[in-house]
């Protein structure tokens, strides 16, 4: 496909998704909380399967980045209050605030854009990174909530439920978007071949998780993911 032909596609379907969460939570069919989960879910997978469309020419990876670069200074703008979009705050932050979307959701594009340009479909390392902040850190939340557990005792606000939803969370979003690449033919091997690191980087990033931090985790989540992933793989 024409790498700028993939790059609007890749746009349309990123805002295509972001709208139908920010509609939804507006119009009130889904709590902000939940849209801001399923929002920091659905958006990692949906971009880089789109990579997938891009040629192989050497600046795919820049014009791929543009699509989380765009977004993010929009999320800064209207966390600045220089963009009005109700819709948008209603959906991405907790209590309504704009300058919520300055910390958690403006990390994550911040990731995405330096994960997309490092790695590429050069190798898995920036794939699994962003799908352990996707699946793992955005599921954490989800779990945390609906199943009674026991809390961490290095982390009072988190709990045992959480981490199992990192950790699993993060290693079948992986898992499910490694093997649609190694069907593309872009990766070699049979997926068994990728499960122990992928077991491993689920390990870690669930107890970089668990840290008593708070809005940096699509941070460290992915950070640490890549490096170990970097050596891993």
């Amino acid at each position: 496909m024409n790498p700028f032909l993939a790059l609007l596609l890749t746009f349309a379907a990123a805002i295509a998704w972001l709208r139908i969460m920010d509609f939804a939570a507006h119009q009130g069919w889904v709590e902000s909380r939940l849209s801001r989960k399923i929002i920091h879910i659905g958006t990692g997978p949906i971009f880089v399967l789109c990579w997938l469309m891009f040629p192989g020419e050497w600046y795919d990876r820049y014009l791929a980045a543009l699509v989380p670069g765009l977004i993010t200074v929009q999320f800064a703008l209207t966390g600045l209050g220089v963009i009005k979009d109700e819709a948008s705050v209603k959906a991405m932050s907790r209590s309504g605030d704009p300058k919520e979307i300055l910390r958690g959701p403006l990390y994550y594009g911040i990731m995405f854009v330096l994960m997309t340009i490092v790695f590429w479909k050069d190798s898995p390392v920036g794939i699994v990174a962003l799908m352990m902040m996707c699946g793992g850190d955005g599921i954490a939340d989800l779990v945390g909530r609906h199943f009674k557990s026991p809390k961490l005792f290095h982390s009072p606000a988190k709990s045992v439920a959480g981490s199992l939803g990192v950790f699993f969370g993060g290693w079948i979003l992986s898992a499910f978007v490694l093997a649609i690449y190694l069907l593309a033919g872009v990766f070699a091997g049979p997926l068994t071949a990728y499960l122990l690191p992928l077991t491993t980087i689920a390990v870690v990033s669930t107890i970089i998780e668990s840290l008593p931090q708070r809005d940096v985790d699509n941070i460290t989540v992915t950070a640490f993911a890549a490096l170990l992933g970097w050596w891993l793989f």
